[in-house]
């Protein structure tokens, strides 16, 4: 019998969405004094219930920036939320945090463009990671240097694929992340784009231990 998730939210990746995230760290800086023009004119809005302190991009994605404001700061973390799962929780078999945690799921299910599957499977999870990872390789030309199935960052849930990508100054890790605001318990599928100064040697792919180490600390902040 397959892995049941509660709830599945999601709006597919696409090439244009992944090249925009991408290019964002290389754009001008904005000054703070124009920082909400520049928002508005990119047909961009404001995000303070799903992730705190984020943005909807203009294709509808979730985008959190590790200093609030993502254009033109190479040096800082950024992740794009395409996904959100409820994961079954081993000790909740009554669902004492199904109240809260379902109208939580309805707001991402509501976002333009999303779609929900409820109860899914781990196994639908993968498959919107696995269609995520072909956009990525063909923005950037190549096959993901790792993959490693392991629950590196999540607060709770399943062990789900993580695929990692380095260009010559980020690295660009796609997969399961623990949503890190008041909302514990669910899980945020999720492409991070990070500076490869937090760590740029991969790890031997043999050693899962340090593989799962080195995701920890390019997607967590």
């Amino acid at each position: 019998m397959p892995d049941l998730v509660h709830a599945l939210a999601c709006r597919p990746l696409t090439a244009s969405a992944v090249a925009e995230f991408i290019g964002l760290p290389a754009e001008p800086k904005v000054p703070d004094e124009v920082v909400e023009e520049v928002v508005r004119q990119r047909g961009w809005s404001w995000e303070h219930y799903l992730v705190c302190d984020a943005l909807v991009t203009g294709h509808g994605h979730v985008l959190c920036s590790e200093i609030y404001v993502p254009f033109g700061h190479a040096g800082t973390r950024l992740f794009l939320v395409f996904g959100e799962v409820y994961p079954v929780e081993a000790h909740d078999d009554e669902m004492h945090n199904g109240p809260w945690l379902f109208p939580i799921m309805d707001a991402w299910q509501k976002q333009p463009g999303w779609n929900a599957t409820r109860p899914a499977t781990v196994e639908d999870c993968e498959g919107v990671l696995t269609r995520a990872a072909q956009v990525v390789t063909m923005c950037l030309g190549a096959a993901p240097e790792r993959m490693i199935v392991s629950d590196a960052a999540i607060v709770t849930g399943p062990a789900m694929t993580h695929r990692i990508w380095r260009t010559p100054t980020h690295a660009l890790i796609l997969g399961p992340h623990g949503n890190n605001g008041p909302y514990g318990y669910l899980t945020h599928l999720q492409l991070s784009y990070t500076p490869l100064a937090c760590g740029p040697d991969l790890p031997p792919e043999r050693d899962e231990d340090a593989l799962q180490r080195w995701i920890t600390t390019h997607v967590d902040w």
